[in-house]
């Protein structure tokens, strides 16, 4: 006779407890303000271009003050976007930015839906 039984209840409780968990939402590092868009300022710490060879967003990673990472997206296709096109070209890491845009994700934003949506260097 084999022992199965007393094992049964306690892989039901794991898996439970396993989906609750998988289930909770975490606070974004980044919060949208009541009147508009999300600002944050802070250091490039990684240029990803790639996702744009296949229509992807590009991230520009930013260690924004207080906040930790951030994941600024920018689309592929800036003739969809209210938003001026950011000009990567001029971007690098270690370079101060100011990043304006909106929620994306955990703790990201995009930078595309409004007109004052941008990516620039602090002066």
């Amino acid at each position: 006779m084999t022992r199965i039984a007393p094992v049964l209840p306690l892989t039901f409780a794991l898996a439970v407890a396993l989906a609750t968990a998988s289930c909770t939402t975490t606070t974004p590092d980044v919060a949208e303000t009541a009147n508009g868009p999300l600002r944050i300022e802070g250091t490039i710490t990684a240029i990803d271009l790639q996702p744009w060879s296949y229509d992807g967003n590009a991230t520009v990673q930013v260690d924004a003050d207080g906040r930790g990472a951030v994941q600024v997206q920018l689309p592929a296709r800036w003739n969809l976007c209210n938003a001026p096109p950011v000009d990567v070209q001029s971007l690098a890491v270690g370079m101060r930015v100011q990043a304006v845009g909106a929620a994306a994700g955990e703790g990201g934003l995009v930078v595309c839906e409004d007109a004052a949506h941008r990516l620039e260097l602090v002066q």
